[in-house]
């Protein structure tokens, strides 16, 4: 496999997860696409890094690669000050 093809199919995989994060956590977020591929990929390389210590997998799979970024995320917005909650809430 050629170089850019791995990155392509990197950046494919780190949109995938971002976007999938940014469904799983309700609320409005001003994220750019190369910032959701860069959460995607963190929670991925999280996720891995979390599998391989306590299971000695290889690899974290679709769904800990989700939780994980969702979870960064979650940290990113209170690091801004930012409350999550859900989309009917008016206050």
């Amino acid at each position: 496999m050629s170089l850019i093809l791995f990155l392509i199919l990197l950046a494919l995989s780190g949109l995938i997860v971002g976007a999938l994060a940014r469904l799983a956590l309700p609320g409005p977020d001003p994220m750019s696409i190369p910032a959701t591929i860069g959460l995607g990929l963190l929670g991925s390389f999280v996720g891995g890094l979390i599998m391989r210590l306590l299971f000695h997998a290889y690899g974290a799979g679709l769904v800990v690669s989700v939780l994980c970024a969702t979870l960064i995320l979650w940290g990113i917005r209170r690091a801004r000050g930012e409350r999550v909650r859900p989309y009917n809430s008016r206050r």
